[in-house]
């Protein structure tokens, strides 16, 4: 795959103002016209910053085609899949913490998922996040949503502080995996008993059963070990410890 002309994608970003209604920036990430405005940089798969333009407006997203995808032993190809599913479930628990996520068959270097790109600022991750007692709560939802979502690579500078403040959980690709395979920074708040209020959202999803637009992009293991995941967060009621160790990914951020 070639670089677009212009390179890595400069710290230092015009980014448009956004349509103000969520659904209006849905609209022009699932059918606006899309080009190129350069490669995301320090990603292993090929990531690029793209420039989403339609009738409600314009907005920057976040493209990962699976044609720029390194071949994995453990995941299939089609993580962008993933990165989509994980949005679901985010909207599916009422939670927010995926930016808006939608599939795009005729992006530039083919299929793959367009993510609204969040602007923010790259000195703060989830480590400078935690020192400030006033995000755990945020934290903390993240923690259960990784449990949940089985995410494999949740390193700090995966964790976002949008301008507007709201903590967001980013490069979702490795998830869902049937076998569990929870690598995460976040351990901080292991063996503290889960709120109530990050239970009621998860028990409320079991009981309605998993959306079709989350089960669609998993397999039906994927979607049975979600369901078992879901059940144990619920049964549980505390975050859980890592005794081993080697639970976290790396590099850390």
């Amino acid at each position: 795959m070639s670089e677009p002309v212009g390179g890595p994608v400069r710290a230092t970003l015009d980014v448009p103002d956004y349509p103000g209604d969520a659904d209006a920036r849905l609209r022009v990430l699932t059918s606006g016209t899309v080009d190129v405005r350069g490669r995301m940089p320090w990603s292993s798969n090929a990531t690029f910053l793209v420039h989403a333009c339609g009738a409600d407006g314009e907005v920057l997203a976040v493209y990962k085609p699976e044609r720029g995808e390194r071949p994995l032993w453990d995941f299939p190809p089609g993580l962008w899949r993933r990165e989509i599913a994980a949005h679901r479930l985010s909207e599916a628990l009422g939670w927010g913490v995926v930016p808006p996520t939608v599939a795009r068959p005729d992006a530039p270097f083919g299929p793959g998922s367009l993510q609204l790109f969040i602007p923010f600022d790259p000195e703060v991750h989830y480590f400078t996040l935690f020192d400030d007692e006033a995000n755990h709560d945020a934290l903390r939802r993240l923690a259960v949503f990784d449990l949940l979502a089985n995410s494999a690579d949740r390193k700090g500078g995966h964790v976002l502080r949008g301008d507007d403040g709201h903590i967001w959980a980013v490069d979702n690709g490795l998830t869902f995996h049937e076998e569990s395979k929870l690598r995460t920074v976040i351990w901080e708040f292991g063996g503290e008993a889960m709120p109530s209020d990050l239970r009621a959202p998860v028990e409320a999803l079991l009981d309605a059963g998993m959306p079709d637009d989350l089960t669609c992009w998993l397999d039906a293991d994927e979607q049975e070990a979600l369901r078992r995941r879901a059940r144990a967060v619920v049964a549980n009621r505390r975050f859980p410890i890592d005794e081993t160790g080697r639970r976290y990914p790396w590099p850390l951020v």
